[in-house]
């Protein structure tokens, strides 16, 4: 699984709901065109865009596992998943060459993001360690 985290802290650029309606449909067509090319070379499984955190709810199980829901993240939030992928390569170094080349998504001005991928493996059953 590819994970794309924005992160103020460390990034160098405004989120994306301050970039222009060009700036937007440059890094929206970038994603669909990896999206095509994902599907083309058989990798794809599954990948999605998050909407931003101000549209999220936290979810805890209340008195008798009934829902307890807040806003959240708080608009003081620095970091928030943005979106990801799920994919299925032959090789490690092979999901770290898709991440590479989604770290380089175009943002303010057509500049790479190089946005951190974080690359994690989805687990079909748990290790024998547990």
């Amino acid at each position: 699984m590819m994970l794309m985290q924005f992160s103020a802290a460390q990034a160098d650029f405004p989120s994306i709901d301050r970039w222009s309606a060009e700036e937007v449909a440059a890094h929206l067509d970038f994603m669909r065109r990896t999206n095509e090319g994902l599907v083309e070379s058989g990798e794809f499984v599954d990948g999605q865009g998050l909407a931003m955190p101000d549209q999220a709810k936290i979810v805890r199980a209340g008195d008798g596992g009934r829902p307890v829901v807040s806003d959240g993240p708080f608009p003081e939030t620095k970091e928030f998943l943005a979106g990801w992928w799920i994919v299925d390569c032959e090789t490690p170094e092979r999901v770290i060459e898709l991440a590479a080349a989604v770290s380089a998504a175009p943002g303010p001005g057509g500049r790479p993001l190089n946005m951190p991928i974080e690359v994690r493996p989805v687990m079909a059953a748990p290790t024998e360690e547990l």
